[in-house]
């Protein structure tokens, strides 16, 4: 059993050390904000600062993945969200019956529990504190890295961290979760290492959000899935705890003509074009459009051409790579990551340093990095389609899978049995090509929507969108 530092208690940091300390592990989590979330959601929502993540109060939705993680693995921290108020619901129950063809045996997978981030954090924060062997110190800011006699030539050896004023915390194990603006890699190089690889690009997405509130308990009634794609942007329908639920817009960064979005007036004269999603904007809002861009899609890689840049040192979740929030899947890799160290750790130990190292980066590379693929290859695709929306063209690509994934989206209304695959792909249950593997799925879905329209969802197009922000500014 290990003495563990997490740095970061971000959502996946406090769940990795969960896991850690119930596999007997001691686990201190080092994170630099200072303030520790209340007891109480609706204080949590409006006091608790955390500066050291800018999208905090951004939209937020924990996929069924998640759920059945968690379910599995730390079923405490499901109870304390509802305790908090945190909303359980069945996606696929959310749609009108016409359209899923009534319940089946299996849809139970579709359940999940969500809730505002501040909330989901704060849950979390609230069991970890109370999880034996797991310390939390917040207001620590960690400024280097320990290292003791190298294992691998060139690579340091990590044995602790440096923080704040000088002082030195040792362990057997430093676990990176400090999020996707992470400082390690360079602390790496710092102590005589290669950085680890890197490939960054700019996602290109800008968020236009807006939380609301029910004032009579009720929720706006689901006509479509909770990310809806239309001519030049995307629509998010978001449930989240205590009567409230996000909406938000998605679109390019370069779109500049429809920056009028940071306009309340516009924001809402523009959600009612959509007849699937304006419902959702018929409350009261308790924030205004809040906005956020310059979002990376970033992967690293600690074992660099067959060596590793650095032992006693490992990067989970977003902090080993992240993409564009708007399909949710960041939680749910970030669960899946730390189970593999969990899982990792039972067999290979932090006395065995390199093998450590090696065996993390193997079983990453194999199960959590094709997610990272799946979703950084959706995105770029969606960005062009935006481009090509802009400049009045058909985005066009011979990408085979694009066109199914098009088709599977468009078919998915049409018919219980693709709706259901869908919902499996958007949920992360499973990958399109596990869902496409049933028999008839393909000839089923290419029929429906191999020739539907681009967006076949009712929206308006682009020019209609234009004159109506611009009228209402």
């Amino acid at each position: 059993m290990a003495e563990i530092l997490v740095l970061g208690a971000g959502l996946n940091g406090l769940v990795t050390a969960m896991l850690l300390a119930r596999d007997g592990h001691s686990v201190t989590i080092l994170e630099r904000d200072e303030a520790p979330p209340g007891n109480d959601a609706e204080n949590v929502w409006l006091e608790w600062q955390r500066p050291g993540v800018n999208q905090f109060r951004q939209l937020h939705f924990m996929l069924p993945r998640w759920r059945t993680l968690m379910q599995r693995e730390l079923p405490a921290v499901l109870d304390q969200l509802i305790a908090f108020g945190g909303s359980r619901l069945n996606v696929f129950d959310q749609l009108p019956a016409t359209v899923t063809g009534g319940r089946r045996d299996g849809d139970e997978r579709f359940e999940t529990v969500t809730a505002r981030r501040p909330v989901l954090e704060a849950a979390a924060a609230t069991v970890a504190q109370r999880t034996h062997a797991v310390s939390i110190r917040r207001g620590v800011k960690v400024t280097g890295l320990l290292t003791g006699p190298a294992i691998i030539a060139a690579a340091p050896h990590v044995t602790g961290v440096v923080i704040d004023g000088g002082a030195v915390l040792r362990a057997d194990l430093v676990v990176d979760a400090t999020g996707r603006r992470s400082p390690v890699g360079a602390m790496i190089e710092s102590a005589g290492g290669r950085r680890p690889h890197e490939e960054r690009e700019d996602s290109g997405f800008v968020y236009y959000a807006r939380h609301f509130r029910s004032t009579d308990g009720s929720r706006p009634a689901v006509l479509g899935p909770l990310l809806q794609h239309f001519d030049s942007l995307s629509v998010l329908t978001l449930p989240a705890d205590n009567n409230t639920w996000g909406v938000g817009f998605t679109t390019s960064a370069r779109d500049k003509q429809l920056r009028g979005l940071r306009d309340a007036s516009a924001w809402q004269a523009a959600l009612k074009l959509y007849p699937t999603a304006a419902q959702w904007g018929e409350a009261d809002p308790i924030t205004d459009v809040q906005v956020i861009s310059g979002i990376e899609d970033r992967y690293h890689r600690y074992v660099v051409d067959g060596e590793p840049v650095v032992t006693g040192l490992v990067a989970i979740g977003d902090a080993w790579a992240c993409t564009n929030p708007s399909l949710g899947r960041g939680a749910s890799i970030g669960m899946l990551h730390a189970c593999v160290l969990r899982d990792l750790l039972r067999d290979v130990g932090p006395d065995q340093p390199e093998k450590l190292v090696r065996r993390f980066d193997e079983i990453t590379e194999s199960t959590v990095t094709p997610l990272y693929r799946m979703t950084l290859a959706f995105d770029r695709h969606r960005l062009n389609e935006i481009a090509a929306d802009v400049a009045g063209e058909t985005y066009q690509t011979s990408d085979a899978s694009w066109a199914m994934t098009k088709a599977l989206y468009a078919a998915a209304p049409q018919d219980p049995d693709v709706l259901r695959a869908y919902v499996s792909v958007a949920s992360m249950l499973c990958t399109p090509p596990e869902a496409l593997a049933a028999p008839g799925m393909v000839a089923k879905v290419l029929t429906l929507g191999a020739n539907a329209p681009q967006y076949p969802t009712p929206g308006p197009n682009r020019a209609e969108l234009l004159a109506t922000i611009a009228t209402a500014r």
